[in-house]
């Protein structure tokens, strides 16, 4: 019996595992709206009743999506960070920038899932959440870490943000950057932000016959973006 469930486990995994492949393929024609779980079932050469079993309805196989995604992405940024010397801050922040616009550049379409207008009539579930904060904690965690050893150096002349975002900024720092004051908190989402608002910016054409080096201008502005956060 149970080397019988093992056998169904394998095959509905590896059926599963199918299903998101083709998927992934839907996403790079026909955007996340076009998602259709009847033209997924007939590229596999199922009636469209047997892929209700493996996903009920469009916008659980979506969230399938949006999990591997955010948690590839996740991966992407871990192991950038693991690899540097934990102690070199600036470093590890420009290795996991120049993380995020890898997996970007070479997953256009996932990136546009997570980052891009959101899909009409779809809700993301609860199941999302932890997966979306994987990359951001690790940038939490920098920051923090650069906190603690005093390697912030608060740049002249920003302005400190307004009481009415403490509550906010709690919130934030309890998940991400414990111990970290609110001026650094601010900081840090300003730059956390300035990254994938340069990504995005990049991935969805907003540099076309403008800038042509544009790994050189990455470069620049997540270097800019570091100073702003404090890092030396």
């Amino acid at each position: 019996m149970n080397a019988s469930r093992s056998a169904r486990e394998r095959v509905r995994a590896e059926l599963t595992r199918e299903i998101t492949e083709i998927a992934r393929r839907q996403l790079a024609v026909e955007g996340a709206p076009g998602l259709s779980l009847r033209a997924v079932a007939r590229e596999m050469g199922m009636v469209s009743s047997a892929i209700y079993r493996y996903f009920p309805s469009r916008d659980d196989l979506l969230t399938a999506l949006i999990i591997d995604g955010y948690n590839a992405l996740g991966e992407a940024v871990e192991v950038a960070d693991a690899a540097g010397d934990p102690g070199d801050f600036t470093g590890r922040w420009l290795a996991v920038c120049r993380a995020v616009r890898g997996w970007a550049l070479a997953h256009p379409h996932e990136y546009a899932l997570l980052y891009g207008s959101p899909v009409p009539g779809y809700q993301a579930p609860q199941d999302t959440v932890g997966p979306a904060l994987r990359d951001t904690v690790v940038y939490g965690k920098i920051i923090e870490a650069a906190h603690k050893a005093g390697a912030l150096t608060p740049p002249d002349g920003f302005p400190a943000p307004p009481p009415v975002l403490a509550e906010d900024f709690g919130r934030l720092r309890a998940v991400i950057m414990p111990g970290v004051p609110d001026d650094v908190v601010a900081r840090g989402l300003t730059a956390w932000t300035g990254l994938f608002g340069t990504v995005s910016f990049e991935l969805f054409g907003q540099f076309n016959n403008t800038i042509d080096e544009r790994e050189a201008l990455f470069d620049h502005v997540m270097i800019t973006l570091g100073r702003l956060v404090g890092l030396r």
